[in-house]
């Protein structure tokens, strides 16, 4: 708390002179005074939604005190939460207070994410729709574009589709969208840091419809980026695409981690460890847990109507792994960058198809270009 000149004290029914402000409305250009500390405690739960501006006058690092690991910073205050109308069908996750899938904890790694019939169609569809969100992110992308504007974007376009976006709420993620810039693996929370020539960004898609959720990601250059950026993202494509082409029935969940690590070790690059692939469809996360390492222990063997997400997250340097004080963006340790990307799979009787495939309107692919 700063001394200033006295004003009101800012809590409710407290008439009293005041001249302590709140050290992050004066970050803010907000004006808010309190009495004494005491009050300023007081009245701390009310007073601080008053953080969470549409139109912040200035941005800030919310944790200056923490050993970050490469030179991203994140750049607050959040924007509030986007509202979903009403009509619009929930997860059973999106209005409880502390975000929990409640049919996930029922269920869990218990039950293989399984579909046929009417479902594997209605599947097919919300995949697309997750695609064409994903493509719409894509187009936004570009120097001087907070990734906050990104999460606008999709979650106009989603509601537009008449979906739900699934990271809302989910365990309390604040945004629609999850927005990985440079040394960020994964789950990076949009905000008022604009996009820099020369980054990489990760746009991590999903969405609720029909009782099915879609998720879907891939990793994009802004501007004009080094060679060797161009090789982890290129590389990690590639890496998916190896784990892709083995899917077919009889198949162990497990041994998709050799083929992903082979080549990503191959070009000089590592395999996060920490996070994983997973069943997607009735709930956001179920079982198979696909590791993208060698030598895993997961179990499964794939069957006709498995659906399930690949998403190989790859290390310019060491495969650790650290997490924000956010509670959710995941970085690498020495602070090299880091890409990804992301397909939900369907396994058929005699293959695979791929459901969150390139669409005939989607933008042309960057690393066609290299």
């Amino acid at each position: 708390m700063s001394a200033i000149d006295q004003h009101t004290c800012k809590t409710e029914g407290c008439d009293k002179p005041a001249a302590l402000q709140c050290p992050t409305c004066a970050k803010l250009g907000l004006e808010s005074y309190f009495c004494s500390q005491d009050c300023f405690r007081t009245n701390w739960n009310a007073h601080k939604a008053a953080h969470v501006v549409s139109d912040p006058k200035g941005t800030y690092n919310p944790f200056p005190k923490y050993p970050y690991t490469g030179t991203l910073r994140p750049e607050y205050p959040l924007t509030p939460r986007r509202d979903v109308p009403a009509h619009i069908p929930r997860p059973d996750y999106a209005e409880r207070e502390d975000g929990m899938s409640m049919m996930e904890r029922s269920y869990g790694n218990a039950q293989m994410s399984t579909v046929s019939g009417t479902d594997e169609e209605t599947m097919r569809k919300v995949c697309i729709l997750g695609r064409e969100v994903l493509d719409i992110a894509a187009r936004t992308i570009r120097p001087g574009v907070t990734t906050d504007e990104i999460d606008r974007a999709v979650h106009e376009a989603t509601i537009e589709r008449n979906a739900y976006p699934s990271p809302l709420n989910y365990y309390n993620f604040p945004k629609s969208v999850c927005t990985s810039v440079n040394e960020v693996i994964c789950h990076g929370i949009p905000d008022q840091r604009k996009l820099q020539d020369g980054d990489i960004v990760n746009i991590d898609i999903s969405l609720y419809k029909d009782g099915f959720h879609a998720d879907l990601n891939k990793t994009y250059f802004v501007g004009a980026v080094d060679d060797a950026s161009k090789k982890l993202v290129k590389t990690t494509r590639d890496c998916l695409q190896k784990a892709i082409d083995m899917v077919k029935p009889g198949v162990k969940y497990r041994d998709l981690g050799a083929a992903i690590e082979k080549h990503a070790k191959a070009n000089g690059f590592s395999v996060v460890r920490t996070y994983c692939g997973h069943g997607v469809g009735k709930m956001f996360h179920s079982a198979p847990n696909v590791p993208h390492y060698a030598s895993n222990r997961a179990i499964g063997v794939m069957k006709p109507g498995h659906v399930f997400t690949i998403e190989p997250m790859i290390n310019a340097g060491s495969y650790d792994d650290q997490t924000w004080k956010d509670g959710w963006t995941a970085v690498t340790v020495d602070g090299k960058r880091s890409a990804q990307f992301e397909h939900v799979v369907l396994v058929t009787e005699d293959g695979h198809e791929v459901l969150t495939r390139r669409l005939p309107t989607s933008p042309e692919s960057q690393l066609d270009r290299i």
